[in-house]
């Protein structure tokens, strides 16, 4: 493994930020602390009469005090739509109900398998490193699945089984915000920054696939990235393996397995093939009035079209694989998808209230204003003011996990910041994904560090933290270079980060 003294340096560093990370209270407290803290400030501001001009409108913003009468009615008559009409919210409730269909029945996991199976040997870090990426669409089932699985793929290969490890881990975590298909996150953090764009524009939208065509070329990037790392820096590094776990074979698919993948594709095909009908011919199902795609039923449905592909595709494997019996199966996966979402409701409950409170006080607005003057007067580009996002959003992802939870503190911040300097939210949006990304995997606040850890010590009786991150920094480095440069390739050409989203705004 890793030379003591780096390993020892590495633990220092990652043990001071556990126990700063661990003294932090709860997700759910700490935004119930800062709706509470906005609540004053808007109090402490409104003494001092803070004020800023609406650099689009002309009209003088002054603060709204909550710690009055009018503030208190609208704080008690408001907290169940706060809590109900938040963006995100929705989205990842019906989107997930559909992947735990898909799930549930076994075919993401078979998927996987057959994926990394029928990978030639040459090709086997890169297709798991691929997978990873792929595998963020379900959530956790990467961690879960392909991580333990590549450490068992790389022994049956002769190869050592944490090097499998952390190329599976790469891409799971590392390239999180990277994929050829929109997940659950997609919509998430497009609802949080579609609530922050509205500080300024109340009728901004942010569709889900805003960061796809920027997505989806970073898919082979960190793929190609995570297999250049794992080859030329941590296989050398960890030799071979010694260890005192024996290889184990790796099953090939059933018979029902490959009968359900079967099935699964022709259902996809004909998912597809209803889409694609929709949009090709100029007044299609699937397009607007004006016969746009930009603005039609497809865009504004992709949550949708998300849950019926996931959910067909699910149903139609469940049945060919057996997996599925009757509608009671269909709806146990969906069930047991929503068993995983208590924290989380509890969380948007109070990240609701926070949000709501901020908007209402106008200190989003005026900390924009007042924080996009000074931007402007440093006479910084778009490509260093992008970078330096990344590196503030990679830095905080080292002590607060929840990718989500950050992202509901920072947007309404930086986003009406950046749109009043001529970026879009889209734009920020993808910067915070890449610097969210790059520390994931070097993050003990990441949720699953922990079980990494465990896996990790199938292995390696002594492994650790750090002997996690002095394996994965590598990773870390070479993935912020690496998004880094196409970001401001990105930047420079002025390419659209998705359908509808450009780089730059006009209020």
């Amino acid at each position: 493994m890793a030379k003591s003294g780096k390993k020892s340096l590495v633990d220092r560093f990652l043990g001071s930020v556990e126990r700063i990370g661990n003294m932090l209270p709860h997700p759910a407290t700490l935004f119930a602390g800062f709706a509470l803290l906005v609540v004053l400030a808007s109090w402490i501001a409104s003494l001092f009469d803070l004020s800023v001009i609406h650099p689009g409108t002309g009209e003088t913003i002054t603060t709204v005090n909550l710690v009055s009468k009018e503030g208190l009615n609208l704080i008690l008559s408001k907290m169940v739509t706060n809590f109900t009409s938040f963006a995100p919210l929705g989205t990842v409730l019906v989107s997930l109900l559909g992947i735990g269909i898909a799930e549930g029945s076994g075919l993401i996991g078979a998927i996987l398998r057959k994926i990394v199976l029928a990978a030639p040997k040459r090709m086997l870090t890169f297709v798991i490193v691929f997978a990873g990426i792929l595998s963020n669409t379900a959530s956790e089932v990467g961690y879960v699945l392909l991580v333990p699985l590549a450490a068992v793929i790389f022994q049956a290969a002769g190869r050592h089984p944490i090097a499998g490890l952390a190329a599976a881990f790469a891409g799971v975590s590392g390239g999180y915000s990277a994929n050829l298909l929109l997940g659950t996150i997609d919509p998430l953090l497009a609802g949080l920054s579609e609530e922050a764009a509205r500080i300024l524009d109340p009728t901004y939208l942010v569709n889900p696939a805003s960061n796809y065509y920027f997505m989806f070329v970073s898919t082979f990037l960190i793929a190609i990235l995570g297999t250049w790392v794992t080859e030329k820096i941590v296989v050398p590094r960890l030799g071979v393996y010694e260890g005192e776990e024996a290889a184990m074979s790796l099953d090939s698919l059933q018979k029902n397995e490959k009968k359900g993948l079967r099935y699964a594709l022709i259902a996809s095909i004909l998912f597809t093939a209803f889409i694609v009908g929709g949009l090709i011919p100029y007044d299609g199902y699937l397009r607007g009035d004006d016969g746009g795609i930009l603005k039609s039923p497809f865009m504004s449905g992709i949550v949708a079209f998300i849950f019926l592909g996931a959910g067909i595709a699910g149903i139609a494997y469940g049945i060919g694989a057996k997996t599925i019996k009757n509608d009671s199966d269909v709806m146990k996966g969906m069930s047991k998808s929503m068993e995983t979402l208590g924290s989380y409701i509890v969380l948007v409950f109070f990240a609701a209230q926070f949000v709501a409170y901020f908007n209402w006080t106008n200190l989003g607005l005026i900390f924009a204003v007042s924080g996009a003057e000074v931007l402007k007067s440093s006479g910084l580009g778009p490509i260093p003011l992008m970078l330096s996002f990344v590196v503030v959003s990679a830095l905080i992802n080292l002590i607060m996990g929840s990718a989500s939870a950050k992202w509901a503190i920072m947007a309404p911040i930086f986003i009406p910041m950046f749109m009043l300097l001529g970026y879009s939210p889209e734009l920020v949006q993808v910067a915070y994904r890449v610097g969210d990304s790059v520390t994931n995997i070097i993050s003990p606040m990441m949720s699953y560090f922990a079980l990494i850890v465990a896996f990790m010590q199938r292995y390696d009786k002594k492994a650790g933290i750090g002997t996690i991150v002095s394996s994965m920094l590598p990773y870390s480095m070479v993935f912020f270079i690496g998004w880094s440069i196409l970001l401001m390739i990105w930047i420079l050409l002025g390419l659209p980060l998705g359908p509808g989203a450009q780089l730059h705004v006009n209020l």
